[in-house]
């Protein structure tokens, strides 16, 4: 079966603790709401400490065109999605030797945070040594769950193609489509959330020589997929695109949502590979924020160990969109061990959800 050989990551050049989010949140929405310091504990309840951004929290202060946020976006992108592929593909953690771009035969580039065309991956491949035959399929628009399903398209590709070296580079610049002029609680709730993340991971087919690269003893093959969208549920969360820029959409309802509607998801998933929530020894899970990873753990049961590693990644880095999960897969990675089952979740807009079934072997 495919499996997942190495990820990297690489951080925005700027770190801002909690703490400065919050004073900074407080003096742009203290007249829009009343109640403004009870709103204001979500900065400090959400367990939130740090996060990466793109740009200082200078530059929020004022105002940008549409045009200026995408600026940004396509530059900082391509500088960042080039360093995570150069760190994936020359890990000391998980490979014996380098990769050459050159021996990449796909690339599935994941983004929600900014529009470019040509597409990130076609602006790094003019300044990375690539092949010009490297195939490109971009994937916009599947926010949170988008790590997860780009992981979940490279293994079909894997499997159809069993020699193939595939990378899936996830892009996410969330800070730049911060509103100024959006006094709206759903802003609120993503300024105290959302953070810029860029992480690239390397999944090989069985026939593509990864015995040879691979230097952990076990490494996650993935053995089984499933994508879901629930009908009729558009405004769960997403962007709404006005003249201005995005505009985020985030229900207050989706913890309910994932109690109620997960678990026989994710059991129909399990039962499918003849499993159960007892067989899973890892929980791979996007940590979409603290109560998300609430709502896991009363939905499937799961005794709160499980869910340590995406709150540690929460902690550290914030909500990254569709770049989160790679972040939480790479732990998973340099401690797991040859026999261990995990269970990657991801959600994001439709509302949706991708899930991965992976074994280290």
């Amino acid at each position: 079966m495919p499996r997942v050989i190495s990820i990297a990551e690489a951080l925005p050049p700027f770190t801002i603790e909690q703490e400065k989010v919050m004073d900074f949140a407080e003096k742009l929405f203290k007249e829009s709401f009343k109640d403004i310091n009870r709103l204001l504990t979500v900065f400090q309840n959400g367990q939130i400490e740090k996060r990466h951004f793109a740009k200082d929290l200078d530059w929020f202060e004022n105002d940008h065109t549409f045009e200026e946020k995408n600026n940004a976006y396509i530059e900082a992108g391509v500088e960042l999605g080039a360093k995570a592929i150069s760190n994936c593909l020359k890990s000391d953690v998980f490979l014996k030797d380098e990769v050459l771009l050159e021996e990449i035969d796909a690339i599935f580039t994941i983004s929600s945070t900014g529009v470019a065309t040509p597409s990130i991956d076609a602006r790094i491949m003019n300044i990375l040594p690539s092949s010009q035959y490297t195939k490109r399929i971009p994937i916009w628009g599947l926010g949170c769950a988008g790590g997860a399903s780009g992981l979940s398209r490279a293994y079909e590709y894997c499997l159809a193609y069993p020699k193939a070296k595939v990378l899936v580079l996830s892009v996410e610049l969330c800070s730049l489509t911060f509103q100024r002029n959006d006094r709206s609680k759903s802003n609120l709730i993503g300024t105290s959330l959302f953070a810029d993340g860029v992480a690239c991971a390397l999944v090989c087919g069985d026939d593509s020589g990864y015995e040879n690269i691979m230097k952990k003893d076990s490494a996650p093959n993935i053995i089984g997929t499933q994508s879901t969208t629930m009908p009729d549920s558009e405004d769960v969360m997403g962007w709404e695109v006005k003249n201005e820029g995005l505009y985020v959409v985030f229900s207050k309802d989706i913890p309910t949502i994932i109690e109620n509607w997960l678990q026989p998801n994710v059991l129909r998933f399990l039962n499918t590979n003849g499993l159960d929530v007892p067989d899973l020894d890892h929980f791979i899970a996007h940590p979409g924020g603290k109560k998300v990873l609430e709502a896991y753990v009363s939905a499937m049961k799961f005794p709160e160990t499980m869910t340590e590693t995406s709150l540690d990644v929460l902690k550290e880095y914030g909500n990254m969109s569709s770049a989160t999960i790679l972040y939480v897969l790479r732990r998973f990675m340099e401690t797991a061990k040859a026999g261990d089952l995990g269970l990657g979740a991801a959600l994001g807009p439709g509302f949706s959800s991708e899930l991965l079934l992976m074994r280290w072997e």
